[in-house]
C-alpha cells in the first residue's frame, strides 16, 4: 500500500463529507469555515494522490475495496456534535503526524511542512468547539458526549503502521498514538467531558480501512461522490 494513497485517501473522503455541511451548518460562520477546511483537504488529497496516478481517475474510478482512508473519516456527518468529534479525533491525529514528517526530512516532509500551518488551524477549530459544546448547555454536553462516544471505536486504526512512513520518515507510531491520546485527553477533560473507555478498534476491523475494508455508510457515499464523472466518462468541462 502505498502512504502517498493512503494519506490522500484520508484528505479526499473527508473532505467530502465535510462538503456535505454546504448549506446545513448551524450557523453561517460554521458553513464558511467547514467549507474552508474541506477545501485545505481536497488540496491535500490533490498533491498526495498525484504521486500514485492521475488524481481523478484515482478518486473518482474506483471501486470501494481500492480505497485505503480510515473508517474514521467515512463516517456520516450526524449532527454537529458528531461531527466535531470525528474533526478533533482525525485532526490531532493529522496535525501530530504532518508535525512529525516535516521534521523527518523523508519523501513526505515538503508536503507536510506546508499542509502544516492549514491542518493546525483544523485542530484548534475543533477543540475549540469540543470546548463550547462540551461546556455549554446540558444538551450540547449530552451531544458531544455522545458523538466522542460513537467514534472512539474508530480511533485506533489511525496508529496501525502505514507502509512507507516509519521511523526513517519521522514516524514512531507508538508514540504518535500515546501524544494524541495525551492531546485528545487534555481537551475532553477541559471540556467537562469524559474520555471514552470502550475499546479504540473492534477484533475484525483493526486496520480494516487501510485494507480496503469499509463500512457499510462509505459505499453510498462514494456512490455519490462518482455518479458525475460516471455518468460522463471522459467528457471535458
Amino acid at each position: 500500500m502505498s502512504a502517498a494513497l493512503a494519506l490522500g485517501d484520508d484528505a479526499l473522503v473527508l473532505s467530502h463529507r465535510l462538503g456535505e455541511w454546504a448549506g446545513h451548518a448551524p450557523v453561517l460562520e460554521e458553513e464558511v469555515a467547514l467549507a474552508n477546511i474541506a477545501l485545505d483537504l481536497l488540496g491535500q488529497a490533490r498533491v498526495l494522490l498525484s504521486l500514485v496516478g492521475d488524481e481523478d481517475e484515482l478518486a473518482y474510478l474506483r471501486e470501494e475495496r481500492a480505497f485505503r482512508n480510515l473508517q474514521l473519516v467515512e463516517q456520516p456527518n450526524g449532527d454537529f456534535a458528531h461531527t466535531i468529534a470525528r474533526q478533533l479525533y482525525f485532526s490531532v491525529h493529522q496535525h501530530l503526524l504532518y508535525e512529525r514528517l516535516a521534521a523527518g526530512g523523508g519523501e513526505f516532509a515538503d508536503l507536510a511542512a506546508k499542509a502544516v500551518k492549514e491542518v493546525a488551524y483544523h485542530r484548534d477549530h475543533a477543540e475549540q468547539w469540543v470546548l463550547r459544546l462540551g461546556d455549554g448547555t446540558a444538551e450540547s454536553h449530552e451531544r458531544m458526549q455522545a458523538g466522542l462516544e460513537a467514534l472512539w471505536r474508530f480511533t485506533g486504526e489511525m496508529f496501525q503502521p502505514v507502509e512507507g512512513l516509519d521511523a526513517g520518515s519521522g514516524v514512531d507510531w507508538e508514540e504518535l498514538g500515546a501524544a494524541w491520546l495525551s492531546a485528545v485527553t487534555a481537551t475532553v477533560e477541559r471540556a467537562t467531558l469524559t474520555l471514552p473507555t470502550g475499546p479504540r478498534t473492534g477484533a475484525w476491523a483493526a486496520g480494516a480501512g487501510r485494507q480496503g475494508l469499509h463500512t457499510e455508510p462509505f459505499g453510498r457515499m462514494l456512490a455519490e461522490m462518482q455518479h458525475l464523472h460516471r455518468s460522463h466518462p471522459g467528457a471535458s468541462w
